[in-house]
């Protein structure tokens, strides 16, 4: 059978367990979740000796560390997984759900009922405890689901999907509710792309190049975030000791993903007390600053001139642009330019410029005095999370399981025509 058939094959036998999925009642639902907590903890011992292989296998491949690290799997990790999945067990379901409802003047109620995707494609790299999540939230939002990890974590994605077939078996669910591609080949995802009579949504988890890649070959839709500039604004009236410890969390506790901080904006009424205090903050965690004109002076020796090309632009490293600005209107303006939609912050005690930075900050989620590290599905009370939607359509920020769902017009009504 050709590449093309097999890949034909999932698809439609995805599209046919979706169906089933989709009549599943929570309690299934729950027993398989159930069932794959308790697995994935009996074969932890598998799972490890499978990842070991991949870790290997990258490492002679010569991968850079920062993939190896994300492609690593602990006991820990495993834990980690095997309580996402009593955890969203746990939460509440949203299929089947009734909104909204109302009685029009001809006598008909006309409402809204929840209903899931259909069935969701997913593409990752390197992180093989997306296939546990992806798998979970799909699931409990009934929804078929295809997955397509990366080819560095073919072996750990394999056991997992092993164990995830194992639970749906278990629970009396159809066992292409949850499936991988028959090969890691790049071909079999072009393929996977064409298939939207039968795939309802991608969703790609990587690197801006594989995104981008996904959008321009897929002809369904593409639930996605390019790119994470996220921004945190420092006005005049913000507790600087605040202020400190909150950037120097969105920058240095986890600065490689996409909710880091990537760019400071400091008033220039504060900017001359702030912006040492925060070189000296930031010293042992060796951070390298990309300073505008106003505030290179004042970051020292860790700074150097900021270019045009630093203003926009993802360091995921320990790497941060800095700019003084004169206004929050500027602050703003600068986001409105160079943000990707993805977090921004303003830290002040100004009730009525917070409310204007919320209501006038185009983002997936906009803070107040808190870190720009919190845009996350966990941290929001979501369970898991499938990935961070800056697209608007049909989710904008954090998804989880009712993000993975839809909603369709239900009428009831008692013999009435239409005059």
């Amino acid at each position: 059978m050709s590449l093309e058939s097999q890949v034909r094959q999932v698809a439609e036998e995805a599209r046919r367990a979706g169906r089933l999925m989709s009549r599943a009642d929570s309690k299934q639902k729950d027993q398989a979740l159930v069932a794959m907590a308790s697995l994935l903890k009996q074969n932890q011992d598998k799972i490890l000796e499978a990842n070991a292989r991949d870790v290997k296998e990258a490492e002679q491949r010569g991968l850079d560390e920062a993939r190896i690290e994300r492609l690593k799997l602990t006991p820990g990790a495993i834990q980690s997984m095997s309580q996402a999945c009593l955890d969203v067990a746990a939460m509440h379901d949203p299929v089947g759900e009734m909104e909204s409802m109302h009685r029009r003047p001809s006598g008909i109620v006309v409402g809204k009922m929840r209903i899931p995707l259909g069935v969701v494609a997913i593409i990752y790299e390197s992180r093989p405890n997306v296939t546990i999540d992806a798998a979970i939230l799909c699931l409990k939002a009934g929804n078929a689901v295809i997955l397509r990890g990366g080819s560095e974590a073919a072996h750990s994605n394999r056991a997992l999907t092993g164990i995830i077939s194992r639970a749906l078996d278990e629970s009396g669910l159809p066992e292409h509710g949850v499936s991988g591609l028959p090969s890691t080949e790049r071909e079999a995802v072009r393929i996977m792309l064409k298939q939207d009579d039968c795939i309802d949504v991608v969703i790609p988890r990587g690197g801006e190049g594989l995104i981008r890649a996904v959008v321009q070959e897929a002809a369904m839709p593409v639930l996605k975030h390019y790119k994470g500039v996220c921004h945190i604004y420092v006005h005049r009236d913000a507790l600087l000791d605040q202020a400190l410890e909150i950037v120097h969390n969105a920058k240095v506790q986890r600065p490689g993903v996409c909710n880091a901080l990537e760019c400071l904006l400091v008033h220039a009424d504060v900017a001359a007390k702030f912006l040492p205090l925060l070189k000296d903050r930031l010293r042992a965690d060796q951070v390298q600053f990309r300073a505008c004109e106003r505030s290179l002076p004042l970051l020292g020796e860790t700074a150097r001139p900021a270019v045009a090309e630093d203003f926009g632009h993802e360091f995921l490293s320990l790497t941060m642009a800095v700019k003084v600005v004169d206004s929050q209107g500027q602050a703003q303006e600068h986001i409105d330019r160079y943000g990707s939609g993805h977090s921004e912050a303003i830290l002040t005690r100004d009730y009525s410029r917070a409310l204007r930075f919320l209501r006038q900050v185009d983002a997936s989620a906009v803070f107040v005095n808190a870190s720009t590290r919190f845009n996350d599905g966990g941290q929001f009370g979501l369970g898991a999370e499938i990935g961070i939607s800056t697209s608007k359509l049909h989710a904008y920020g954090p998804m989880g399981i009712r993000e993975l769902t839809s909603t369709k017009f239900v009428v009831l009504g008692e013999g009435q025509i239409r005059q």
